[in-house]
């Protein structure tokens, strides 16, 4: 038996990982999986086409296996993406979500988001690929818009479509940053700002709370703010670093989209640029 599930990308309003509670927002760069189910006892994952490490695929289908109460046999996982991977556009997010749907499209069952999501978030922590579970960053690559989360309680706190369309540019430099490597506590510092920032996005305030913690944790992990700032000096309604890094998203209106890709090819690096999911799931 086979089946298929689809996801896509988001970028952060809002880092959880020194608070537990987060926000992000759903982009147009696509996630495809296939689930086969199989003998043999084990999960295995290509990406790409190419043999990779299946310890997060693994626990999404153990995760949803136990829910279901269902006998494990065993499954190949065979993921295609448009999401570089780590950089902090939400690969392993997208991922899980594609895979848990394509698992249950596989086994003929159907969930609710919510538990869908939660047990996405069980299995991200399981396999030491989130500090937090990751739930903002899940649903916003499940549903769409903006989405506002208490990660530690696992609660939707707020989510929204978008009422236009916006395009995301993304500035991606050289290097990478792995979640299993990375140092919680150089976060510390910035605890209470972030918690200012949450609040700004509770209260709509998106792009301000974009903004504000994209420059926070910049700082903070010794990054370079200059991305951000030119971008919206080009006319981005937000700008700010992604997750850990080290990509850049800015959120602008269709107008500027060339501006703010011209003010990112000053920097080494590469550029994307796609829609923003307006939500429940892209076109």
């Amino acid at each position: 038996m086979k089946g298929r599930g689809t996801a896509y990308g988001a970028v952060s309003i809002i880092n959880a990982i020194s608070t537990g509670r987060g926000a992000a927002l759903g982009v147009v760069l696509k996630t495809e999986a296939e689930v086969e189910l199989v003998d043999g006892g084990e999960t295995t994952l290509t990406i790409n086409g190419v043999r990779s490490d299946p310890e997060l695929a693994a626990e999404v289908v153990k995760a949803f296996v136990e829910y279901l109460g269902l006998e494990f046999t065993g499954c190949r996982v065979s993921t295609s993406s448009e999401i570089p991977v780590a950089v902090g556009l939400k690969s392993s997010s997208s991922a899980a979500v594609a895979i848990a749907k394509a698992y249950l499209d596989a086994v003929g069952r159907t969930l609710q988001a919510e538990t869908i999501l939660n047990l996405v978030a069980e299995a991200s922590i399981r396999s030491r690929t989130s500090i937090t579970g990751a739930l903002d960053d899940a649903a916003a690559c499940m549903l769409g818009g903006v989405v506002v989360t208490d990660n530690l309680a696992r609660k939707i706190l707020l989510h929204e479509k978008l009422g236009e369309n916006l395009a995301a540019v993304i500035y991606v430099p050289p290097g990478r940053t792995y979640t299993r490597e990375f140092r919680r506590e150089l976060l510390t510092p910035i605890r209470e700002l972030v918690e200012e920032a949450h609040r700004l996005a509770l209260n709509r305030q998106y792009w301000k709370a974009m903004t504000l913690n994209g420059l926070l944790h910049s700082a903070a992990l010794g990054l370079p703010t200059a991305p951000a700032i030119e971008a919206l000096k080009a006319g981005a309604l937000a700008a700010g670093l992604s997750g850990t890094g080290p990509a850049v998203a800015a959120v602008c209106r269709e107008d500027v989209v060339d501006r703010v890709g011209e003010a990112f090819r000053g920097f080494e690096g590469r550029v994307l640029t796609c829609m923003v999911n307006r939500g429940v799931e892209a076109p």
